[in-house]
């Protein structure tokens, strides 16, 4: 739980690391580029990196306006969607190749999309399968991130060259995964500051996709929208808890040897540059959390609600105030209680694992119980997932009280490739 601030000059987009923004192009008529709000919303894993953006004072929401004209760039070292502000909604979505789509019909489709999403990401139309629906926004920072899952390198003729962390993630207690919902060859994350946008993005690609790759499952989400509020804080999740606080932040030593590949160590050669992406849907129990007291669900975490400060911090504390799992209430007993959330996922407690998470929430109406189909759709990058996810994931689903109130039901593992190089396309290292 964790954030950084943006530190942009006022009316200018942030750099993420390693992306600078780009301008505005032609679908991007009115307004200039402007800074955004990124929160990291997640449960159920932390010790995880949350990106912060904060909007620039007059951030226009209108359409054509600042918000709209924001732009990320395709190309460049890794992958747009991994190191750079969190958008407002995200659509994700899981592809399977077609029976006897082999090693050339995967690159053409790559080829295919990385040009769409060059163009779409500049705030130009596609060059087919056009459909209008997004011709008069912005780019409104679209984002296209794309991975491989491991049936892709058995169907595409590229066993030889499926990375060995790419390993199916174990199963945990309580898990209710449903198949369908999860895993595929082909994975996309597609972020947006403007729902039409990224569904545009996703029909495109879609279309695109026929004969070559079909639909496997689609899930969407949303984050708070930039400008959404004039006192940007952490986001909070849909269990209404300040989300995202204290985790690594790029620049610190080490953070991208925990959410890049390097080559060497085990890690294939074309990989570098890249990451690994873990994605759960994780449905929140919210009628059972919202029916405890609020004292009861800052113990179940560890922090207080309205400010997000730990329990060991005293009164007027902020939410980046240091926590003290050793500080002691007046009755002697532990602040932070020993299953609260913030004391088992501490990056202290689990070797010091780290991922850089970008989950969005979800409410998919009720389920046939009459309970909310709701909770977090979880993105984390990271170098290597089994030092990474899973060790993280197995202490919590074994000893956090937070684990109570959530369902994982859907899980997928990609293995994300480095960005692609002007002229290129993704995946141009695994393929040619």
């Amino acid at each position: 739980m964790d954030r950084t601030t943006s530190t942009a000059p006022a009316g200018q987009p942030e750099a993420a690391a390693g992306r600078p923004r780009g301008g505005v192009t032609r679908r991007a008529l009115l307004g200039t580029a402007g800074a955004g709000l990124v929160v990291g919303a997640g449960a159920g894993v932390a010790g995880a990196v949350a990106l912060d953006r904060a909007p620039a004072a007059g951030t226009a929401t209108a359409a054509g306006g600042t918000l709209g004209a924001a732009r990320l760039p395709f190309h460049g070292e890794h992958q747009a969607g991994i190191l750079d502000p969190q958008q407002a909604r995200v659509q994700l979505a899981a592809f399977d190749l077609a029976g006897g789509a082999g090693r050339d019909a995967l690159r053409s489709l790559l080829q295919r999309w990385s040009r769409t999403a060059a163009r779409l990401t500049a705030g130009e139309p596609a060059e087919e399968f056009e459909n209008q629906v997004a011709l008069d926004a912005g780019p409104c920072s679209l984002s296209l991130t794309f991975g491989f899952g491991a049936t892709l390198f058995d169907k595409a003729g590229l066993a030889d060259r499926r990375p060995a962390a790419l390993e199916p993630l174990p199963a945990f207690p309580a898990d209710a995964l449903d198949p369908a919902r999860g895993d595929g060859d082909l994975f996309v994350q597609i972020g947006a500051d403007d729902a039409l946008v990224a569904v545009h993005a996703l029909r495109v690609l879609q279309r695109q996709a026929a004969g070559t790759a079909a639909l496997r499952w689609q899930a969407a989400g949303f984050a708070r929208t930039p400008g959404a509020t004039a006192h940007p804080v952490t986001g909070r999740n849909l269990m209404g808890q300040i989300d995202g606080t204290n985790n690594p932040r790029p620049g610190e030593d080490g953070f991208a040897g925990k959410v890049f590949c390097a080559a060497g160590g085990g890690q294939p050669d074309w990989l570098a540059g890249g990451s690994y992406l873990v994605f759960r849907r994780i449905r929140m129990l919210l009628d059972s959390w919202e029916a405890l007291p609020q004292d009861r669900q800052e113990r179940v975490i560890g922090r207080r609600k309205a400010d997000g400060a730990p329990l060991s911090a005293p009164a007027g504390a902020a939410e980046n105030t240091p926590v003290d799992l050793a500080a002691q209430g007046p009755d002697g007993t532990l602040a932070i209680p020993a299953d609260a959330h913030v004391r088992v996922a501490a990056p202290a407690a689990n070797g010091g694992a780290a991922m850089l998470r970008r989950g969005f929430s979800y409410h998919d109406g009720l389920l046939a119980d009459g309970s909310p189909d709701a909770g977090l759709l979880f993105l984390a990058f990271q170098s290597d997932p089994r030092t990474g996810f899973t060790p993280v994931q197995r202490k919590l689903s074994r000893g956090d009280g937070l684990s109570r109130f959530l369902r994982h039901e859907a899980s997928g593992l990609y293995a994300v490739p480095p960005g692609a190089p002007d002229g290129g396309y993704v995946g141009q290292t695994l393929l040619d």
